[in-house]
């Protein structure tokens, strides 16, 4: 009954490209708890604090029925003062966040001008959406121009929706924001700028790499709850028009359980911490300085000079090999392979956060030095 399935799964392993559940374990290389907030005391104060005063665990429908929550419009009210935007909506999570812009706001006769390492959510946003879609090498701002005057030439008539992400997420670097913005003002387009990695991380008082710009009437940015800020939910920051039109248009937000109120009691105090701690940032930057040396100095791997050092292997079952070797030491270092990151880059991605201290970065490369030595 479920040979095709069973037949796809001997493929990836063969492959090795195989992928499984399993428990923690190790020294945490490897999640985007980028300020160390998703364990921490002010978090959980926040949790026992509005389970104290009442908020719901649960939001019981969607929010267009009885599941809106006073939680969620303080919390976009909230969110909208930090990151400076006219208006936020909050969703569940980032993916569907970025599912939702990219399958409701750009139109029959648009054109989405994609970074070609942009998310996998703003692809499924753009099969689902009625959009022509093309994709541009990376970080190259000029291709983007160039994409949007050939769709011109040929007669596009439409508006052009520029999409990159502020820091991407498997290569840990940026692209230049005001470039694509000034292409966007010379097209009549829209930017939307993804920051989930920067969020909390990045930019004046955590803002993003794109804060400059918030609340312009062509800027729509994206900016996630899961990675420094320690919960769970993405928030789409944009116009109010553009917020209106998602409440009645967008069917992901429209028939989906609203998230819950508890969390965003709880999101709206990491956002707190995020604008009044600015202590926690400057820790971050210090151990990626301090890592960023030790790759270059052990392992001979420039570094990103970002909190996210991707260390190329190329073939898929050397980077599991060495990334099994370093688990065994104690370390949680993924492997990250196709279709993820693109042919012959299969990596580790090493992800830095206040959970680790200096000591333990410089440990951790001392072993994946020896571990690349033994894998060339």
């Amino acid at each position: 009954m479920h040979e095709k399935f069973e037949a796809d799964l001997r493929d990836l392993a063969g492959k090795g490209r195989l992928r499984s559940l399993r428990s923690r374990a190790g020294i945490d290389f490897t999640s985007n708890d980028y300020l160390g907030l998703a364990e921490s005391d002010e978090l959980k104060r926040a949790a026992a604090e509005a389970i104290a005063r009442g908020v719901p665990v649960g939001s019981g429908g969607s929010r267009l029925l009885r599941g809106n929550h006073d939680e969620h419009e303080a919390l976009e009210n909230e969110a909208a003062s930090y990151f400076g935007a006219e208006t936020a909506l909050y969703f569940g999570g980032g993916y569907v966040a970025n599912f939702t812009i990219f399958s409701t706001l750009p139109q029959q006769g648009d054109l989405v001008v994609h970074d070609e390492l942009i998310h996998a959510s703003v692809h499924e946003g753009m099969r689902r959406g009625r959009a022509e879609a093309v994709s541009i090498p990376h970080n190259n701002v000029d291709a983007f121009d160039a994409a949007i005057v050939r769709w011109r030439a040929v007669g596009g008539k439409g508006r052009p929706w520029i999409s990159a992400e502020s820091l991407y997420s498997m290569d840990g670097d940026s692209p230049d924001i005001a470039g694509l913005l000034a292409v966007a003002d010379r097209h009549d387009g829209m930017l939307v700028v993804d920051e989930a990695h920067a969020t909390g991380v990045l930019g004046p008082q955590g803002r993003g790499l794109a804060a400059a710009f918030e609340g312009r009437d062509n800027v729509i940015t994206l900016h996630t709850c899961g990675k420094a800020l320690g919960t769970v939910g993405g928030f789409i920051l944009a116009p109010r028009t553009i917020r209106d039109f998602l409440v009645n248009r967008a069917r992901p937000f429209i028939f989906a359980t609203a998230p819950s109120p508890l969390v965003a009691a709880i999101t709206r105090a990491a956002i707190h911490v995020s604008r009044t701690n600015p202590e926690r940032r400057e820790r971050l930057a210090r151990l990626v300085r301090f890592a960023g040396d030790e790759l270059f100095r052990r392992c001979n791997v420039t570094p990103s000079g970002s909190q996210i050092l991707p260390v190329i292997i190329g073939a898929d079952r050397a980077a599991v090999a060495v990334a099994a070797s370093l688990q065994q030491r104690g370390f949680d270092i993924r492997a990250i392979r196709p279709p993820t990151v693109p042919e012959g880059t299969a990596r580790l991605r090493i992800a830095l956060t206040l959970n680790v201290d200096e000591a333990t970065v410089a440990s951790l490369f001392e072993a994946l030095a020896e571990d690349m030595r033994k894998a060339a």
